[in-house]
């Protein structure tokens, strides 16, 4: 059913990157440490401090900058935002407002129903900002206080914030999706939600048709989400709510707040938190103790060499060098470069992208999560996996009896040629399958009547018999000898 109304999605990624140190001092970002042990006078805002920029931060700030297709500016500065809360110990976070390093970006994500569809999302901005401290809520002792942790005051953070271009619940879990996917092999972040080190906040309102045309409803923004799929759940959530409340109040759209709300992922509902604040009430300056940032055309250009096959090109690459689908192509990629680089060299010994793919997808994916390993603690090198796809390929074992094999591989070490005489698994000479087959259907007129007569599902029996008089017989070989000779009758 056609909703009378269009979700506009805006997201706003804030991204710890990679650095030991923090943005303007040299305590350790490192996650876990005891509440408050690395801090310094300049992170907790002690009068009399100078802060000093993190050189490797802005490093990878401005390579995500270029793999995000942003305008680099020549020239940035480093700006107060004003806004009192507990665990902001100088009662300002260091930002950067009007005049960010880089603007006017893009990231293509793929149609969540097309994968066939690309869609650019715009980036208005890519900036660097240092973190604020954690609030830590004592509700479950009853003791109903707050302490407040400032280990992360003051960790380097990117801002990516997107364009509402996003149209759907589903498209802002693909942007996501795509933006961590870049982010991880460029190697700018570990981008772990659960560590704090990449958070969301979506920007949605409606576009409501109506008799006298489209009416924009006013911007709610979403925090408190927690994972990809909260994200997606929020924004499903918050479209239907935000359009009962136009439909309760469009006669009045002054009286529809445009707010700050938090996602309950418990009770699957967002609730209002307070009025969203506009960028005057954060009373932007100038930092004084800070100097701006001139960037120059070889840093831009040095960045742009550091950055390596992109996922976006590293897809196609396989789709055309390996000739394998877009979907088999985006799971290889998502899986990680590891896994790509197992693939590429399996598919090029092999000869056959198609069957390693099946293969790295299935079978080789499918144990290193059973053994909760990465791809270089996998026991089979491609050399070995591809003695096995030979053996499929030459017809000397058929793809159920060497997934066998590949179990046996896996858990002994051993070669496919030692597993497989190990087994007793050898190639059925053609003469043999057809003699077989002409056994077979002598034996068994009603099956073969039933071919005959358009069933050919019916040949399973046949191909049943047969593996149990040899079970080395390979049964798409004898299946076409079957329907060949039934054919011929």
């Amino acid at each position: 059913m056609t909703k009378p109304y269009t979700i506009i999605i805006g997201l706003e990624v804030h991204v710890q990157l990679l650095t030991r140190t923090k943005l303007f001092c040299r305590c350790s970002t490192k996650f876990g440490a005891p509440p408050n042990t690395q801090t310094c006078q300049v992170c907790i805002g002690m009068p009399g401090t100078l802060p000093v920029m993190n050189r490797e931060a802005f490093k990878l700030a401005l390579k995500t900058a270029v793999a995000l297709n942003c305008e680099i500016a020549d020239f940035t500065k480093w700006d107060r935002k004003q806004y009192y809360y507990p665990d902001l110990p100088k009662g300002y976070q260091i930002s950067q407002y009007d005049l960010p390093f880089s603007h006017d970006g893009w990231l293509e994500i793929g149609d969540p129903k097309d994968r066939f569809e690309r869609k650019k999302i715009g980036i208005i901005r890519a900036h660097l900002e240092e973190d604020a401290g954690k609030s830590m809520h004592d509700e479950v002792a009853g003791q109903a206080d707050s302490r407040i942790d400032l280990n992360r005051a003051g960790t380097p953070l990117l801002e990516i914030v997107s364009q509402p271009d996003m149209r759907s619940a589903l498209e802002a879990k693909a942007y996501l999706s795509e933006l961590k996917l870049l982010l991880t092999y460029l190697g700018v972040s570990d981008c772990n939600m659960q560590e704090g080190s990449l958070r969301v906040d979506a920007n949605i309102n409606l576009h409501v048709d109506t008799p006298e045309g489209k009416v924009a409803t006013p911007i709610v923004e979403v925090k408190n989400m927690n994972s990809f799929r909260a994200v997606e759940r929020a924004m499903e959530y918050e479209a239907g709510r935000h359009y009962q409340v136009w439909q309760q109040t469009h006669q009045r759209l002054g009286d529809v707040p445009k707010q700050t709300r938090g996602w309950d992922d418990v009770a699957n509902v967002t609730r209002g938190q307070r009025h969203k604040e506009e960028s005057s009430d954060y009373r932007y300056f100038p930092d004084p103790d800070l100097v701006p940032v001139c960037v120059s055309e070889a840093q831009i250009s040095e960045a742009r060499k550091s950055l390596g096959e992109l996922p976006a090109a590293l897809r196609t690459r396989l789709e055309n060098t390996h000739g394998i689908k877009p979907y088999d192509s985006d799971v290889l990629v998502s899986a990680g470069r590891g896994l790509v680089d197992y693939f590429v060299e399996l598919a090029e010994l092999s000869g056959d992208g198609k069957l390693a793919s099946n293969w790295v997808q299935q079978d080789v994916m499918r144990t290193l999560n059973e053994q909760k390993i990465e791809i270089d603690q996998f026991r089979l090198q491609p050399t070995q996996l591809c003695e096995l796809l030979k053996a499929i390929q030459d017809g000397q074992i058929d793809t159920g009896r060497a997934r066998e094999v590949f179990i046996e591989m896996v858990a002994s070490g051993k070669s496919a040629g030692e597993v497989m005489e190990a087994q007793g698994i050898e190639k059925v000479d053609e003469s043999e399958l057809v003699e077989l087959c002409q056994e077979l259907i002598a034996a068994n007129p009603k099956i073969v009547a039933d071919i005959r007569s358009g069933k050919q599902q019916a040949a399973g029996n046949l191909i049943g018999q047969a593996k149990k008089k040899n079970p080395n017989v390979n049964p798409g070989r004898l299946r076409e000898i079957v329907l060949d000779l039934v054919g011929k009758m």
